[in-house]
């Protein structure tokens, strides 16, 4: 593709490149888009070259204008490592992913979603109901039970169960930090041994052990179920033929990581930022108080938990989960006059876009009003993202909001918290954004949850 009008993007030196994202990853690249004001940037790490991607212009343009040339590459920096815990399918491309994108999407639409809700807000208090009182809790942990316990009950109906869960969270965790090294180095071949492979591995086998046995019975003996796993067994293949237990299991890990990770991940920030920010706990636990009273949360409380909502796209803003978003070009384009060549490493990241000085006033400032409904029309469609966008958009995301109201709901009608150690946690980067350090508090039982 020849265009007479491309210019250069805004190159970063190796020598200050590597330093700076050695010493503050997240920092530094929030830096280097701020420099360039939004402009592509081409971040010179040796032999990996890849541009940096933050205007949101630029952004619709990579991920849904002209999606089908920018491919989630299985040798490209991240997908590698991804690949090798999902396998082809939903987390894919092409005719495969299309066919498991077109069994899954039926079960995360609104209305399916909706019509779980008693059923999550029950299974949500009741797992509130089991966070002990009065005592230091790790809050990241309690609520990744929580979650579980209300994933596996209204999504895979029991068939894995709320131990097995957790198994499968703490090796996600695993898996997530074991590939920070290749994260870094994408250019290294699988092949070659590096730090924190024999970890992944053991990660993906324990895995495994708990799903793949759950997927064979679950297909030798269907039982019609409109969970997860049945709905998979049920499926077929792009070419039309039944699923093997590989594809199955491929979806259903995706599928688990999907609809559990997001939600504790990033509600374990909340509760430093609340700590921080008391006018807006107060704000939430007024609103929590008018609408849900003493509780149990309902369906019918959910649209008017407005304030809640706008606290919990605040949190996505700072703390999206999926923080980064690599694509490879298959073809050549041209992004805002930059040439980008085939098989160009891109870029993209919504904790980058969404702490740039170009798209938001006080960036670094936890301002849930920045979302209130008038203020939000005025913003470019991808200045937030926290969930992707274009065709491999999660399917998760009106899951999340759903989860993480109720559960932010039943946790302030039934408490207060108290911080263990004050001050915002370091957020470690690994696969998928999470606090470096175990965020711990203390419940203390409100007057009303006392008395019930």
């Amino acid at each position: 593709m020849h265009n007479p009008t491309a210019h250069k993007a805004v190159s970063v030196p190796v020598h200050k490149a590597l330093p700076a994202l050695i010493r503050d990853p997240l920092g530094a690249l929030v830096a280097f888009g701020n420099q360039a004001d939004g402009a592509v940037v081409r971040l010179n790490l040796g032999s990996f070259r890849p541009f940096l991607v933050t205007n949101p212009a630029h952004v619709q343009r990579i991920l849904r204008d002209n999606a089908p040339n920018y491919v989630r590459d299985g040798k490209g920096m991240l997908w590698g490592s991804i690949k090798r815990l999902f396998g082809e399918g939903i987390m894919s491309e092409g005719q495969v992913w299309q066919a498991s994108r077109k069994t899954l999407q039926p079960m995360f639409t609104a209305r399916r979603v909706d019509a779980l809700v008693d059923a999550m807000a029950a299974e949500v208090a009741a797992g509130v109901d089991d966070v002990p009182a009065e005592t230091v809790v790790d809050i990241g942990a309690e609520l990744s039970r929580i979650v579980c316990r209300t994933i596996m009950r209204t999504l895979f109906a029991d068939k894995v169960s709320v131990p097995d869960a957790l198994r499968i969270v703490a090796a996600q965790n695993t898996i997530a930090t074991a590939i920070l090294v290749r994260l870094l180095v994408p250019f290294v071949p699988n092949a070659v041994p590096m730090p924190g492979d024999r970890a992944f591995r053991d990660a993906v086998r324990q895995i495994d052990d708990v799903l793949l046995p759950v997927v064979r019975r679950a297909r030798t003996a269907p039982d019609g179920g409109d969970d997860i796993i049945s709905t998979l067994g049920r499926a077929t293949a792009a070419d039309g033929g039944d699923l093997d237990d590989r594809q199955v299991r491929n979806d259903t890990v995706a599928m688990f990581a999907t609809t559990t990770e997001t939600t504790f991940g990033v509600l374990t920030f909340l509760w430093p930022i609340l700590d921080a920010h008391p006018d807006v706990a107060e704000r939430l636990y007024t609103e929590v108080d008018d609408v849900v009273g003493a509780g149990p949360v309902r369906r019918e409380h959910l649209a008017r938990l407005t304030y809640t909502r706008m606290v919990l796209d605040e949190l996505l803003r700072l703390y999206p989960v999926g923080w980064l978003i690599p694509r490879v070009a298959a073809g050549e384009d041209v992004v805002d006059g930059v040439r980008i060549p085939t098989g160009a490493d891109i870029l993209i990241s919504p904790y980058i876009t969404q702490r740039m000085d170009a798209f938001w006033e006080r960036p670094a400032e936890f301002d849930p009003d920045r979302f209130a409904p008038d203020r939000a029309e005025r913003r470019h469609r991808y200045a937030h993202y926290p969930f992707g966008g274009g065709p491999h958009q999660c399917l998760g995301q009106y899951l999340f909001y759903v989860e993480a109201q109720l559960i932010v709901a039943a946790v302030l009608g039934r408490f207060r918290f108290r911080l263990r150690s004050k001050g915002l946690p370091a957020t470690q980067v690994a696969a998928s954004l999470r606090p470096k350090d175990k965020v711990e508090l203390t419940l203390t039982p409100r007057d009303h949850a006392a008395a019930r």
